[in-house]
């Protein structure tokens, strides 16, 4: 807790353990699935703002037949549209009222999906269970120890099996969270890690947390991965919508999302 003369919002330390993401997405699950529901489908499976989808992508290889695991998942739009297409797909989150929306969306949609509430860091899974493990910006940024997502992805995966995770692209954090082409001056620097913390009373209600492209590369070489590719999507000239710090006018200028596919040996 601060003082709660400091500003609510900013760039500092925190000791924050993950808790403030499981209250914050919990506390706005309906209105984050208002907003961008529409864009993601009921059974969509996007890797980020830009609209990259895994049908172009194919970042995860042939779904049919493969056991798959996908952490921060959210409302698990892209769970379903792996089972869809024969995956056999478990798809776990932190809050419960995502798990909630997740239940409803599978049953108006049609395509039923296992969910687990569990947190990245700690999975209820035996080793070597799945064939692809993944997020699409679930859990990573709203961790300070993110390593351990890295290292229990691993653990779940099996041996030639692959972790896919997209987060915001590691440039953008010295930019400021502006879509418009006033947002392409660095207004602070890349390499302060300080996370980005918004206080209530001075209370920790939402933590986001910086890791430049090297604390990635090394977090994946700490668990045992292989890193393959790192895949910066392009904005797309049919997407002409903004989703807060991404937006078509400064997304053709500055990466806005990396996706990072990685391999266990």
């Amino acid at each position: 807790m601060w003082d709660v003369s400091d500003p609510w919002f900013g760039y500092r330390p925190t000791d924050d353990d993950g808790t403030a993401a499981r209250r914050w997405w919990d506390a706005h699950a309906a209105e984050y699935l208002g907003d961008h529901g529409d864009f993601l489908g009921d059974a969509g499976f996007r890797w980020g703002p830009e609209g990259l989808t895994e049908g172009e992508a194919a970042l995860l290889g042939p779904p049919a037949g493969t056991r798959v695991l996908e952490v921060g998942a959210g409302a698990a739009h892209c769970s379903r549209w792996l089972a869809a297409r024969g995956a056999d797909v478990v798809a776990t989150d932190v809050a419960p009222a995502m798990l909630e929306a997740a239940a409803r969306i599978s049953r108006r949609s049609g395509t039923p999906v296992p969910l687990v509430e569990a947190d990245a860091r700690d999975l209820p899974f035996a080793d070597g269970t799945f064939d692809v493990v993944f997020t699409s910006f679930g859990a990573i940024p709203f961790v300070p120890d993110a390593h351990r997502v890295h290292a229990e992805a691993a653990r779940v995966l099996r041996a030639g099996g692959r972790w896919v995770f997209s987060v915001t692209h590691p440039l953008r954090w010295a930019f400021p969270d502006d879509p418009t082409l006033a947002g392409l001056t660095a207004h602070r620097s890349y390499f302060d890690r300080r996370p980005y913390v918004e206080t209530d009373g001075g209370h920790v209600v939402y933590v986001e947390y910086h890791r430049t492209l090297g604390d990635h590369v090394r977090d994946v070489a700490a668990a045992g991965l292989r890193l393959r590719d790192v895949v910066e999507p392009e904005w797309p000239t049919w997407n002409t919508a903004s989703w807060g710090g991404w937006g078509p006018e400064r997304g053709h200028y500055l990466p806005g999302t990396a996706v990072f596919v990685t391999t266990k040996d």
